[in-house]
């Protein structure tokens, strides 16, 4: 198996015990460890293949509960730095009766956005390996450039470099994503994930087709699009694809796109990253569909990490 590396934020989603608009009920909020890159690398782990993240904590009661519990999850924390110059970065999260999101972030400052090239572990590219990545740790002048480093590093490197675009425009200072500089960082994917609102965010006055071929013209060999509980389109080069995922009775979105990506790469690992691998379709179409039942397991429960699947839990949901 090739292992899955996943680069950025971890942090404390702060779960609001309140759903929809019920204002006559106290509301409290549960800590549950999270943040996007953070949640793929707990799936891929979960589901048996080996796990790396790569980022920065506060040392702090917050950044020591995370390591504890990437641990637990069977991911290698080897990569993990601690600062005392910042704190672990919050996340105070609200649902609707869908189990839909609304973020208030306190972050900046944050420990995660001081992260630098030379804070990476001696070697971590040396064999080849699957690099996840998201736009999230562009936000900061200085761990943006640290980031479109470490991805075209990682791709000389020859490892396969997976995008998730994940937007969360009030993490931005004008709280609007840079579409140049997440762009910059889209096209250095040969796997890109994004959702149906972010593609016509990123694609301003452009055709879907227009973007979507210039993505594929810039070296992106998969994009994967997805919108909620509709169908997923697989586009390559060579196909275009729509996958429905199972239907549930969605609790809490907050990892769904997480597991649903970590699915996917925990599917690449088995298969292997030799050249031509997205040329095989049967396995994308399988890879997607076993992905899209991982997102759905991961909704019907609340948090992220404690939420995403086993592979008994696919099998289980595969039997339905």
């Amino acid at each position: 198996m090739i292992s899955v590396i996943a680069f950025g934020e971890a942090l404390v989603d702060m779960l609001s015990s309140r759903l929809g608009d019920a204002n006559d009920r106290q509301e409290t909020f549960t800590p549950y460890a999270g943040g996007a890159p953070a949640n793929v690398a707990v799936a891929c782990a979960r589901l048996g293949v080996p796990s790396h993240f790569l980022g920065m904590v506060g040392d702090d009661t917050f950044g020591h509960f995370l390591i504890r519990e990437l641990n637990s999850h069977g991911v290698n924390t080897d990569g993990v730095m601690r600062t005392k110059m910042a704190r672990t970065a919050l996340a105070f999260v609200s649902r609707d009766s869908l189990g839909e999101r609304t973020f208030d972030f306190y972050r900046p400052p944050a420990a995660d956005l001081l992260y630098r090239i030379h804070h990476l572990p001696q070697g971590v590219f040396e064999t080849p390996a699957i690099v996840h990545l998201c736009s999230n740790s562009l936000t900061d002048p200085d761990i943006a450039e640290t980031t479109l480093a470490l991805a075209n590093m990682a791709k000389q490197s020859g490892c396969l470099v997976s995008v998730d675009a994940n937007l969360r425009h009030n993490l931005w200072a004008d709280a609007a994503a840079d579409i140049g500089l997440v762009m910059q960082l889209l096209d250095t994917a040969e796997l890109l994930k994004i959702s149906l609102e972010e593609l016509d965010y990123l694609r301003g006055e452009q055709s879907q087709d227009t973007w979507l071929n210039q993505r594929l013209a810039a070296g992106v060999n998969v994009i994967l699009i997805t919108d909620g509980p509709n169908d997923v389109v697989l586009k390559s080069a060579a196909m275009a694809q729509h996958i429905a995922p199972p239907s549930v009775q969605a609790v809490d979105t907050t990892a769904g796109g997480d597991a649903f990506i970590g699915g996917l790469l925990a599917e690449l690992s088995r298969h292997g990253i030799a050249p031509g691998w997205h040329e095989d379709n049967a396995f994308l179409s399988a890879a997607v569909e076993t992905a899209c039942r991982c997102g759905a397991h991961t909704v019907t429960r609340p948090g992220a990490y404690a939420a995403l699947p086993t592979q008994d839990d696919i099998a289980a949901l595969r039997a339905r």
